[in-house]
């Protein structure tokens, strides 16, 4: 892995020898899992509505079924991208749809009512997911403040090296004009 970075280096630049462990923070994680886990769910609604509404005793909803697989899919690419934040409240609102569904399936006409039941319990968790990583994913300015680095150059090899660099130059500059 460390040579095939070091082959598009420049002849000055540093040649990485090891990297460090990959900190991803644990809200990006949440928001990975749930983009998965989103789209996981949503190819099943999607490709297998008559097995869900016939488990859940809600036949004839095939067509709403197979719609809340294709949010669920868009909801889950969308927390998969730069705008997670964006995707995990899709997500939070797909939890609601989702539940007010179920609650007309909740009668007590259906002899599935308990899977329905489970269903609502389930949905109720992942919802706080949802809305734990909707919040934890938002951006805040940290204390307020603007991020300041007054320590950090630019330059891979440090301001010294680069002043050196444009000394250098403009003194072959001077001497070819001469």
């Amino acid at each position: 892995m460390y040579y095939v970075a070091n082959i598009m280096r420049s002849k000055g630049d540093p040649k990485i020898v090891r990297s460090g462990p990959r900190h991803v923070p644990p809200a990006n994680r949440l928001a990975r899992s749930l983009g998965w886990f989103s789209i996981g769910l949503g190819a099943l609604e999607l490709f297998a509505p008559r097995r869900i509404t016939r488990t859940l005793g809600m036949q004839g909803n095939e067509t709403l079924v197979r719609a809340f697989g294709l949010r669920e899919i868009f909801s889950g690419i969308m927390s998969l991208s730069v705008d997670r934040n964006a995707g995990l409240w899709s997500r939070v609102a797909g939890d609601g749809l989702d539940a007010a569904a179920l609650m007309s399936a909740m009668t007590r006409h259906n002899p599935k009512k308990h899977n329905v039941a489970l269903a609502l319990l389930m949905i109720g968790g992942i919802a706080m997911l949802d809305y734990r990583g909707a919040q934890e994913t938002a951006r805040r300015p940290q204390n307020g403040r603007r991020r300041l680095y007054p320590d950090r150059s630019g330059f891979p090899k440090g301001l010294a090296a680069a002043r050196d660099a444009a000394r250098k130059v403009l003194s072959h500059t001077k001497a070819s004009v001469s």
